[in-house]
């Protein structure tokens, strides 16, 4: 099970992230009370080990605000909604994350859709801790390798794990004690809880 904590603002939240052994770290350039420049991220970067994937997490950018997260920052991964692709330049070293949100009425398993490799899977607003329908999230999950977002926390992400099966977790504001402050303690606590639920439920 990988986990990506998201909307990281501080060396130290970076760093218990990291510590707490996360597979991946996001970064948001979108409006949010987590926004960060993409100098502030490249400064933020440097406490993450080469083994964890930096996202750049972005909504609808432009290529001008993608040409700088790209060029100073140097994400991994490019996170944002699957339209906004074709119209970035980005290169063959940075992976696509595209963005599908849980309209809340798509029969997943009947719709004509050609998944990508690789999907973030999430409530119908980003960033507001909304949750998707889990029965919707796992008809994505039997189809490609979900990144399941929206809602989840230290408390019902092993639930989330033993019903969808998703190929990772992310979270954000369910690591937080307001909007854009996170705890060090409910970022251990979500890694941790998130790895003993795929240890105990394997296969």
């Amino acid at each position: 099970m990988h986990v990506k904590i998201c909307g990281l603002t501080t060396p130290a939240a970076v760093r218990a992230a990291v510590d707490a052994g996360a597979d991946a770290v996001g970064f948001v350039f979108a409006e949010s009370p987590r926004r960060v420049t993409p100098e502030q991220a490249a400064e933020l970067a440097e406490y993450v080990p080469q083994h964890v994937v930096k996202v750049a997490v972005m909504l609808h950018p432009d290529p001008e605000e993608w040409n700088a997260v790209r060029d100073v920052f140097k994400p991994d991964w490019l996170q944002t909604d699957s339209e906004d692709f074709a119209a970035l330049d980005i290169p063959e070293s940075i992976g696509c994350l595209p963005v599908y949100r849980d309209d809340g009425a798509t029969d997943y398993e009947q719709a004509d859709i050609d998944w990508p490799e690789y999907v973030v899977f999430e409530g119908a607003r980003s960033g507001v801790g909304q949750r998707p329908d889990f029965e919707r999230a796992a008809q994505v999950a039997r189809k490609t390798c979900v990144v399941l977002a929206g809602g989840l926390n230290p408390g019902n992400v092993r639930e989330a794990i033993i019903q969808v099966r998703p190929w990772a977790v992310d979270v954000s504001s369910g690591v937080e004690t307001a909007p854009g402050v996170k705890d060090t303690g409910r970022i251990s606590a979500f890694i941790k809880a998130a790895k003993e639920a795929e240890k105990s439920h394997a296969g």
